[in-house]
Order: C-alpha cells, then structure tokens, then sequence
C-alpha cells in the first residue's frame, strides 16, 4: 500500500514538473519569429468569437440573478438605490472574470483537449513534423496566444452585458431608467476596479490554454485517451483557475491598494 501511494505520489509530481516546463516552453516560443499569425487569427476566431454566444448569454442571466439578489437584501437597509452600483462592482471585480474563465475552461478547454489528442493518436502531429512544421508553435502556442487574446475580450463582454441583465431586471420591478441605471452603476467604478480584474483573464486564459494543450498532446490510448483528455482538460483547467484566482486576488490587494477600497 505505502509502495502505491509513493508511486502515485512521484508520478503526481513528475507530472506537475512536466507541466511546467511546458508552460515555460509554450510562453518563450510565443516571443520568438516565426509567429503563425494566420493560424492565431484562426484559433482566436475558434475560441473567441464561437464563445461569444455562451458569454452574452450567460452575462445577462447572471447579471438578472445578481440584480433580484441584490435587491432582496438592500431592500432590508432600504438601500435599493445602490443596486446598481453593487452589482456593477461585483461583475467587474469578481464574478465576470471568474465566471467566464470557468464557461472558457469548460467550452475551450475540451475543445483543445480532444482536437490535440485526437490529432496525436491518428499520428496527424507525427506527419507535421515529418514536414518539418514545428509541431509544438504551430498547434499549442497559437492556441495558448488566442485564449490569451480572447479571455480578456470575453471577460469585458461578460460584465457590460451582466450589467445590461441587471438592468433589465431592475427597470422590471423598479421602473428605473436607462440613464439613471448607467449613471448609477459606473458612479463608483474607477480603473483600478476594472484594469487588474481584466489582466488577471490573461493569466487564465494562459492557463487554461496551456492545460488543455498539454493534456490533448501528450495523450496515449487511443480514442479512449481523447476522452480521457478532454474530461481532464475541463476539471483540471477549472480547478487550476479557482485555486489560481485566490493568488492573483491576493496579488492585485497587495500591487494595487485601492482595489480593496
């Protein structure tokens, strides 16, 4: 028993210093020529814009759920004329970044996962480097690059649009304007809310990228390995960014103090 347990553990261990070293690999490549522009552009197009839908969709719910919530407790203090702004610092803070990293992990993470795997068990990844392609910049780093690009771009679509839930919410019960809504909710919010919170998705979306790609090239097994790799990809990348969230949260209070005001 003790054996399996040391085995198991040397393997956990032998497997997180692989990781590493292919995140290290896959961020120095992405600084070097040649870069795949053209292949980028298409991943970005893949990741980013087919998000797009899940993203808007799931803001407005999200900012309709947080907006009736919100308004469930402020009405107890009679403080119903902060909701607005309440809500907009919680999407732009928190909930937006971490809510479309976890839909992110879960849409592209699989995604990548089974389209590498599958590529390395059918040898497609052999065949381009018969071709003398650089297997590793042209199918990961384009892909690490487009989650990268595409995270914080989502991540901003995700909080104007769960702002605009809320709002319809609101003006449902409340009767509130457009413009007093908008005035409301952006009152409070300064950069320093929105410019950490923001970056902090590139951090995510290197992350995410860099997992699922490293889980879907190295598969073995065969069609079982694909799924194998692509159900690891979604927990593995979703555990990752709620354990790398709490740092990053840590670090933004400690770089930028008036974050926490």
């Amino acid at each position: 028993m003790g054996t399996v347990v040391l085995h198991g553990a040397a393997n956990w261990f032998f497997q997180v210093g692989e990781f590493t070293f292919f995140c290290g690999r896959a961020l120095r490549e992405s600084l070097r020529p040649p870069w795949e522009i053209s292949e980028v552009a298409r991943q970005l197009f893949e990741v980013g814009w087919r998000s797009l839908p899940l993203i808007a969709a799931a803001g407005m719910a999200v900012g309709a759920v947080m907006s009736m919530h919100t308004r469930a407790s402020m009405e107890r203090f009679g403080a119903e004329s902060l909701i607005p702004t309440v809500l907009a610092l919680a999407l732009i803070k928190e909930t937006g970044p971490l809510v479309t990293g976890l839909l992110f992990a879960g849409r592209v993470g699989a995604g990548i996962g089974a389209e590498l795997g599958s590529m390395r068990v059918s040898e497609q990844v052999d065949a381009l480097e018969s071709l003398a392609v650089d297997s590793f910049k042209y199918l990961v780093v384009t892909r690490v690059v487009a989650c990268m690009i595409a995270m914080p771009i989502l991540t901003t679509v995700m909080n104007f649009l769960g702002i605009f839930g809320g709002f319809v919410a609101e003006t449902a019960v409340s009767g509130m304007t457009f413009d007093l809504y908008w005035n409301r909710a952006f009152a409070s919010v300064q950069f320093v809310d929105y410019v950490p919170s923001t970056l902090k998705t590139i951090v995510f979306g290197f992350l995410i990228g860099s997992l699922s790609s490293y889980l879907g090239y190295y598969t073995t097994g065969g069609t079982a390995g694909v799924g194998r790799a692509s159900t690891r990809s979604v927990v593995l990348a979703s555990l990752l960014l709620i354990v790398v969230n709490v740092v990053l949260v840590k670090m933004i209070f400690f770089f930028f103090p008036g974050a926490v005001q």
